[in-house]
C-alpha cells in the first residue's frame, strides 16, 4: 500500500511539474509574441550611472512591468550613438531618463529635433532633461533650451527639501486622477534663470513656501511639470527625479503612466 501511495504522490508530482513548465513556456511564448507585436515602442535614453542611478533602476522596474501589462515594448539606451531617423521611427515615444541635453552625436541631434519638429513621436524628460548650460566640456543646447521653455539652469537644493506641488491645469490627462496638491519628498528643486511660463503651458508648480527644510534657493514662480504646445509632438517635461522613493508617490506614478499613453497618443 506505501509503495502505490509513494508512486502515485510520485506521478503527481511529476504531472505538476509538467504544468508548471508548460504554463511558463505558454507566457514565455505570449511575452515574446507581445514584444514581437507590441500596441507601441518605447525608447528611453537613460543614464548610466552616478547619483541618479538608482532612480533609473527603479524606473526600469516600474517601466519593465507596467509595459507588460499594457503590451507596449521599450528598447533601453545609455547613450545616442544609435539615434538616427531610421531607429526613432520604430519608436513612438521617446523617455529622456534623466539623460542631460548635452553628449548627444549631431546625427542625434538632427534626429531628435526632425522627431519633434515634426511630431513624428512624443516626449516625455524626467529632472536632467533641463541641465542647461555649460556642463563637462560642453555648450549649451540652444535648440533644447528654447524646447524647454528658453530656460538655463542656474541652482539647485544640494541637502534637499520637501515641497508641495499644486496641479495647475487639472483638465489636462496626464493629470488625471492627481490629487493636488501633493507632497515629494527630498528634491533638489531646480532652479532656472527665469520661470518658462511665458513659454510653456504650465501644468504643475511647486510652492516654494512649504519647502521643509526652508532654503534661500529659490525662484519665485517655479513650474516643475509642463508641455510645450510650440511644437507637434506631444512633449511633457517632469522635473522630480531625484531619488527611486518616488515610485511609492502614487502622485508621481499616476503623471508617469498618464503621461506615457498621453505622450504615445494610446489608450491604456
Amino acid at each position: 500500500m506505501h509503495s502505490r501511495w509513494h508512486t502515485r504522490s510520485l506521478r503527481n508530482r511529476i504531472l505538476s511539474l509538467l504544468l508548471l513548465f508548460f504554463v511558463g513556456m505558454s507566457a514565455a511564448t505570449a511575452v515574446a509574441a507581445e514584444q514581437r507585436n507590441p500596441k507601441f515602442r518605447v525608447i528611453v535614453l537613460a543614464e548610466k550611472g552616478g547619483i541618479h542611478l538608482p532612480f533609473v533602476e527603479a524606473a526600469k522596474i516600474w517601466l519593465n512591468n507596467l509595459a507588460a501589462q499594457e503590451h507596449f515594448a521599450i528598447d533601453y539606451l545609455q547613450d545616442t550613438d544609435q539615434i538616427d531617423d531610421a531607429y526613432l521611427a520604430q519608436h513612438q515615444l521617446f523617455i529622456q531618463l534623466n539623460y542631460p541635453p548635452y553628449n548627444w552625436t549631431p546625427t542625434a541631434q538632427a534626429a531628435f529635433i526632425k522627431y519633434i519638429e515634426e511630431g513624428k513621436g512624443g516626449w516625455i524628460g524626467f529632472h536632467h532633461a533641463t541641465l542647461l548650460g555649460e556642463f563637462d566640456g560642453t555648450q549649451m543646447w540652444p535648440w533644447f533650451s528654447n524646447f524647454m521653455g528658453g530656460i538655463r539652469f542656474t541652482a539647485y537644493i544640494p541637502t534637499f527639501a520637501d515641497g508641495m506641488v499644486t496641479v495647475e491645469d487639472q483638465a489636462h490627462p496626464t493629470m488625471k486622477d492627481v490629487a493636488s496638491p501633493f507632497l515629494v519628498k527630498q528634491e533638489e528643486w531646480y532652479t532656472w534663470d527665469k520661470s518658462p511660463r511665458p513659454n510653456v503651458h504650465v501644468l504643475a508648480s511647486v510652492n516654494e513656501n512649504t519647502y521643509t527644510p526652508d532654503t534661500k534657493t529659490k525662484m519665485g514662480d517655479h513650474p516643475v511639470i509642463w508641455t510645450n504646445e510650440h511644437y507637434k509632438a506631444r512633449n511633457i517635461y517632469i522635473f522630480m527625479g531625484h531619488h527611486p522613493e518616488l515610485f511609492q508617490n502614487p502622485a508621481f506614478t499616476t503623471i508617469f503612466r498618464n503621461s506615457i499613453f498621453w505622450a504615445a497618443n494610446q489608450q491604456p
